[in-house]
């Protein structure tokens, strides 16, 4: 089974990767899709990412939940690499229930997972504050 899961994933911690395990507990394959940094500048203001994409790719890649990891630029690049992978299982924090999903319709199973209260925002502003 293919599983898929994205997101900005600029500071790993253990959020990230109790997410990941789970994720891949799901099936087979499981691809990952990032925001660019351009994305990422976009949607968390001008000082993110803290990595670059290809740094987060590289980390994304070795860990060993993940076969496979991709760089996006915007919700229709993204739409088109759903469409392509056809996922069995998306899985998305539980914080998009009831929210408009891209590329929903080319998943047979959309999965909630529910956050552990790990953030990267909260994470940077903790370094900061010390």
């Amino acid at each position: 089974m293919n599983i898929f899961v994205n997101g900005t994933f600029d500071i790993l911690h253990k959020g990230h990767l109790e997410m990941l395990r789970y994720a891949k507990s799901l099936g087979d394959h499981l691809l990952v899709c990032i925001d660019s940094d351009s994305r990422v500048k976009e949607l968390k203001g001008l000082d993110r990412p803290i990595n670059t994409q290809e740094d987060r790719k590289f980390m994304l890649e070795n860990l060993k939940w993940v076969d496979r990891c991709w760089i996006f630029s915007d919700e229709e690049e993204l739409e088109k690499i759903i469409e392509l992978y056809q996922p069995d299982v998306m899985v998305k924090g539980s914080d998009y229930q009831g929210k408009r999903i891209v590329g929903e319709q080319y998943c047979k199973e959309i999965k909630f997972y529910e956050h552990t209260g790990h953030s990267t925002t909260r994470l940077i502003q903790r370094i900061a504050d010390r």
